[in-house]
């Protein structure tokens, strides 16, 4: 089996592993909460996505990545990491502002994912940062569906 292949084999598994935990443990437990603890605990481990900058670190990659992936895919991590960090502290504080930051924060950090999965090519260069897109993406993508899952859920109930 070639590169791309193991790592699109290994990304799927993930995220199905991922969306399964989220579906039968995660969901469940969150709808006893209010909708800024369930977006907070929802939002942590965007907290972290700063992680990302390693794409950019000689020696954690094979070969230097394709220019129009790594600088792109970490800085939009950072961006995505500060972006997150402010919505967690703004959700606990609820500041009236908390929603807007998860809604901001969110939709920045789905296209830096769309646009770092478009770009398989890169993959066989990934080296010891391998485990960023094949472990921890899938559990970011499927945590960003579950925010926006909620916030427009509240938005629509709240229309009606």
């Amino acid at each position: 089996m070639d590169v791309q292949a193991i790592f699109g084999v290994q990304f799927f598994m993930s995220l199905v592993v991922w969306g399964s935990l989220a579906y039968w443990l995660l969901a469940p437990w969150l709808e006893g909460k209010s909708l800024n603890e369930a977006l907070f605990f929802l939002t942590v481990p965007h907290a972290f996505r700063h992680i990302g900058m390693v794409f950019l670190v000689p020696g954690m990659v094979a070969r230097p990545l394709p220019e129009t992936f790594a600088a792109p895919a970490a800085y939009g991590d950072l961006l995505t990491g500060v972006l997150a960090f402010l919505a967690l502290v703004a959700l606990r504080n609820n500041w009236s502002v908390a929603r807007m930051a998860v809604w901001i924060f969110s939709i920045i950090g789905t296209v830096d994912l769309m646009n770092a999965l478009r770009q398989p090519n890169a993959a066989p260069d990934m080296g010891a940062t391998w485990y960023i897109p094949t472990m921890l993406v899938p559990v970011l993508l499927v945590t960003h569906v579950m925010i926006f899952s909620r916030l427009v859920r509240r938005a629509t109930t709240s229309n009606t």
